[in-house]
């Protein structure tokens, strides 16, 4: 299909998820579109709540299978032109996403593209940034922490990643880079993408244009101690793929942490 298709990984948030689901049937895209909800062995109500609204086509998957994983399930459940990467605790407003469509409709060298996102009071998050890397770390926490977030997210750039809590991107260019690394179980992962697809010589754009409201870490607060362990795995596999002359530095420093 031409349009847009919306994959929602969802995994024990079964209130946040019918709140997006709710905002997405209550203003859906003007563009054609679908929604595809990919379930990681939710033990909470998640799939029945999904299952409830016409129009979503739900893949219950039995087990966390990682949020890298189920998205790539998603996209081959999928066929439109366009394909969102929605997380399941957001609030789409009426417009978001046509306004992101139009983005890509208008630049056929940006592959992807992301929106400003801020939590339910309004504040910006610092949902872009530089290539992950030991100083561009550091530099993304100093920003994070610094009253220039709400400054830094009215401004349309061109980042190397975009935040993977809603993400559009060209299907062409996301089949090209053969969709997210599944080395990645929860984190990072939507770093690597970007990554892949500006090898190939493709843009990332951050729009301030179209915002998304982003309730994070609602099931993430289900389950903090796995959750700090598959991000610590997530992020030593980063730097094994990418940096792996400091991935030695930060298995050493992880085990003096624990």
């Amino acid at each position: 299909m031409t349009g847009v298709s919306i994959i929602i990984v969802s995994f024990n948030a079964a209130a946040d998820l019918e709140r997006c689901l709710s905002s997405l049937h209550a203003a859906p895209p003007a563009a054609p579109h679908e929604i595809v909800v990919v379930d990681n062995g939710s033990t909470d109500a998640s799939v029945e709540v999904a299952r409830r609204w016409t129009g979503v086509h739900v893949v219950a998957l039995g087990s966390n299978a990682g949020f890298a994983r189920a998205n790539n399930v998603g996209l081959r459940e999928t066929r439109g032109t366009y394909v969102l990467l929605l997380n399941g605790d957001t609030i789409v407003p009426p417009g978001a996403i046509d306004r992101l469509a139009g983005e890509l409709d208008r630049n056929p060298e940006v592959a992807v593209v992301g929106p400003r996102l801020v939590d339910g009071a309004g504040r910006a998050e610092l949902s872009f940034g530089r290539m992950i890397g030991p100083l561009n770390e550091l530099r993304q926490r100093r920003l994070a922490g610094s009253g220039a977030v709400e400054a830094l997210t009215r401004r349309r750039q061109y980042p190397d990643w975009v935040s993977g809590a809603c993400l559009l991107v060209r299907r062409a260019d996301a089949d090209a880079v053969g969709g997210l690394d599944e080395r990645f179980f929860m984190y990072t992962e939507d770093v690597d993408f970007c990554a892949s697809i500006r090898a190939r010589g493709r843009r990332v754009l951050f729009t301030p244009d179209a915002e998304i409201v982003h309730l994070r870490g609602r099931s993430a607060a289900t389950a903090p101690g796995p959750t700090r362990d598959a991000y610590r795995r997530s992020h030593l596999a980063f730097y094994e793929k990418h940096h792996p002359a400091w991935a030695p530095i930060l298995r050493v420093y992880r085990k003096y942490l624990s």
